[in-house]
């Protein structure tokens, strides 16, 4: 299999947590201060750490929902700044899709970078989709990113993907990284004609 092969996300599949709020920005997902890493490595245990720290009922803070990958938000998600700390926080947390009725651009563009796919739907549907997995947290939630649909317990929601966004899913391509490894010889091959290169 290429790498561009292992890279494709068709589908992502899960528990659910449940943050059906609107205009919740990338300063309270991942708080200023953990922008000063060197790498992204244990930005995981941090997110949303002052809204955690406010509300102790706070969906992350719940041992119910810990170790679920799909994110069920409202309106507005990731606005703010455009640090991709918050999508590595989510990542390193154990997200690997988000649902939710809009998102910020620039968020939902970094989520793509690291393959996770931000599907849109009805903001009735999210007030539903959180009201059943808050009700029953082994709610296994499907993001299909082929089909544009989230499925739970059997009923599946109509959603849409960006077109770009999908594709970059489903080709592998978001992957920049792999893409780049899966080209080594070329780029060696290149970098050998290049003279000053070679001087």
């Amino acid at each position: 299999m290429s790498p561009e092969q292992s890279s494709r996300i068709e589908r992502v599949a899960g528990r659910a947590v449940p943050l059906p709020f609107d205009d919740i920005d990338t300063d309270r997902i991942i708080p200023a201060r953990y922008l000063r890493c060197v790498t992204f490595e244990g930005l995981g245990e941090h997110v949303f750490e002052d809204d955690r720290a406010q509300d102790p009922a706070h969906p992350f803070n719940q041992e119910r929902y810990r170790g679920a990958t799909v994110l069920i938000v409202g309106r507005n998600f990731g606005c703010g700044s455009s640090r991709e700390h918050a999508p590595e926080a989510l990542h390193r947390w154990g997200i690997r899709a988000i649902v939710g009725h809009s998102f910020a651009e620039i968020f939902a563009g970094n989520c793509v970078s690291m393959g996770i796919p931000c599907l849109w739907i009805d903001e009735r549907e999210v007030a539903d989709l959180a009201r059943r997995v808050q009700a029953d947290p082994s709610l296994v939630v499907e993001v299909d990113v082929k089909a544009q649909t989230a499925t739970a317990g059997g009923r599946s929601i109509a959603g849409t993907l960006p077109p770009s966004a999908r594709e970059r899913l489903l080709s592998g391509s978001w992957d920049s990284l792999g893409e780049l490894l899966a080209a080594k010889d070329q780029i060696l091959a290149l970098l050998k004609k290049i003279q000053y290169m070679n001087a």
